[in-house]
């Protein structure tokens, strides 16, 4: 079946909406609430949860991307048409900025809302090529599910635990993002900037590379359903 582009970015603005709540609030609730001791593992959680929310409410309908990395990578393998992107993008920055406002008005104003931030005990020579792995180990398990099984069964699992598992491993590194949207609607807002120009390369680079790898696939199996 399919959507109009109207629909479509209305479930990509509400799937965003509850990724960035979950996902930043968390960390903002955790600082609020409780020093940051519940640290990496709850906000490696929370986004695991939003995602099960969110693939299996939306995905039938929008593919459920709540990323424009990813939204990038649908592209390249033929997903969406050109003009798509327009609405997808648009729907995930109003959602991720709405989230943003939320959490600040109703959590507080900790932590920097949230905002994404790397480890610079590491060299940028590390940080960069990790965030890359990270945003491609997602779109490797996005393409993986939808190639083999569609948006169904464990789906939801698969693609919200591998973002909480990144986090888990990556984010003392790279602050593992792997978002654009989630990193710059809480940077915005907190006026933090200074880490932006890097979760709006890698991930970016990290799906692309996946993309690209996948995109054989998909024509291969598009001719054989035809």
């Amino acid at each position: 079946m399919t959507y109009s582009n109207l629909r479509i970015f209305t479930v990509e603005l509400i799937g965003t909406f509850i990724l960035v709540i979950f996902a930043t609030g968390s960390i903002v609730y955790d600082v609020k609430m409780f020093n940051g001791e519940l640290g990496i593992p709850f906000a490696a959680v929370a986004p695991f949860i939003a995602l099960l929310i969110g693939v299996y409410s939306f995905g039938k309908i929008s593919l459920a991307h709540f990323n424009p990395a990813v939204t990038i990578g649908y592209y390249i393998t033929g997903h969406i048409s050109k003009i798509q992107i327009v609405y997808y993008f648009a729907a995930e920055i109003i959602g991720a900025i709405l989230a943003s406002i939320f959490v600040l008005t109703f959590i507080g104003d900790f932590a920097d809302l949230g905002a994404n931030a790397p480890n610079f005990d590491h060299s940028i020579f590390l940080i960069f090529p990790v965030e890359v792995l990270a945003s491609a180990m997602l779109m490797g398990v996005i393409f993986y599910v939808v190639y083999t099984k569609g948006l169904k069964g464990f789906s939801g699992v698969a693609i919200g635990g591998i973002v909480g598992l990144d986090i888990l491993f990556l984010a003392t590194i790279s602050g593992a993002s792997m978002n654009p949207a989630r990193a710059l609607a809480p940077a915005l807002l907190s006026e933090t900037f200074e880490n932006l120009w890097l979760y709006w390369t890698a991930p970016f680079v990290g799906t692309t590379i996946v993309a690209f790898l996948f995109r054989k696939k998909f024509q291969e199996q598009r001719i054989s359903e035809s």
